[in-house]
């Protein structure tokens, strides 16, 4: 177990949980709001998605993004910055014999057009979904090929932002490993493991244990669990080795039948890495362990 843990919070997420909580931080004002609370109960990292402000949904478009990091950044509230790259790979086939009568509501755009905001705002760190990946239980399909990774890390890694690689199981660690073999991805590779999210690898010890094993020797390790495994895969991550990551994205509870707000979250988890015998990172402790610039 390490001495001394990052918290990332995860603030909004991009699934369809705008209508199964009531204070779901949805605009780009509620966002930037939501994730400085977060950072002043402990997190030195948030992790920012946008949506559509009139209806939830998620959303790529820059100006968002722009509203929500210079928000955070006026604010003077100390937090890195991590700003998904994953959306613009759902893809949702036509059902039964009709597979190519694509949903329009699905939306593919190619890996440069995904970095878009990326571009713009430099954060500090942002998100490589490395690996393909059934989403739920029907025809949704998240789209991230060999060839789409290389292009997208290697402009990230040309702008000077770090990838943070999410890796839903342990073909995305290969892919990733691939990348970094390849001379994409710099030294100190970061992975974020996502245990739980159907139909990855299953939120449990077992599973997690295998996804660290995988890793490159000198990467730098953090894992979550979603609903009501949250707080005990966190547990988890933290007594294997990792940095851990909490947040609305993930689990909307604080308690059964208790909606959480991600500052409460963050402090949960604060207090159960606190009571584990370890401290957290500052934000500033962040960037120095991981080879951060503040921007």
């Amino acid at each position: 177990m390490r001495k001394d843990i990052i918290i990332t919070c995860a603030v909004t997420g991009s699934g369809d949980s705008q209508d199964k909580h009531p204070d779901l931080p949805i605009t780009p004002k509620q966002i930037a709001e939501s994730a400085i609370e977060a950072a002043k109960a402990g997190a030195a990292v948030v992790h920012c998605h946008v949506r559509e402000p009139e209806t939830g949904k998620p959303s790529r478009r820059v100006d968002l993004f722009t509203e929500v990091v210079e928000r955070i950044r006026d604010s003077e509230t100390d937090v890195v910055i991590n700003l998904t790259a994953g959306m613009g790979g759902d893809i949702t086939f036509g059902p039964g014999e009709s597979p190519m009568d694509i949903h329009p509501e699905s939306d593919v755009a190619g890996p440069l057009e995904r970095l878009a905001h990326v571009e713009k705002l430099l954060p500090e760190i942002c998100t490589l979904d490395c690996g393909s990946l059934n989403f739920g239980n029907g025809n949704l399909v998240v789209i991230n090929t060999p060839d789409m990774l290389r292009v997208m890390a290697k402009r990230i890694q040309e702008l000077g932002v770090k990838p943070e690689i999410e890796a839903f199981d342990t073909g995305n660690v290969w892919n990733a490993r691939m990348l970094y073999e390849e001379g994409l991805i710099d030294a100190q590779p970061l992975f974020q493991l996502c245990m739980g999210i159907p139909f990855g690898a299953e939120a449990t010890s077992k599973h997690l244990s295998v996804m660290i094993d995988s890793l490159p020797d000198n990467a730098i390790w953090a894992g979550f669990g979603i609903g009501r495994m949250q707080m005990p895969m966190m547990a988890q991550v933290a007594a294997m080795g990792g940095h851990v990551r909490v947040g609305l994205e993930d689990n909307l509870y604080l308690e059964r039948g208790v909606f959480a707000t991600n500052a409460q979250l963050v402090e949960k988890a604060r207090k159960i890495i606190e009571l584990m015998g370890a401290s957290i990172m500052s934000p500033q402790d962040a960037r120095d362990h991981l080879g951060l610039v503040k921007r």
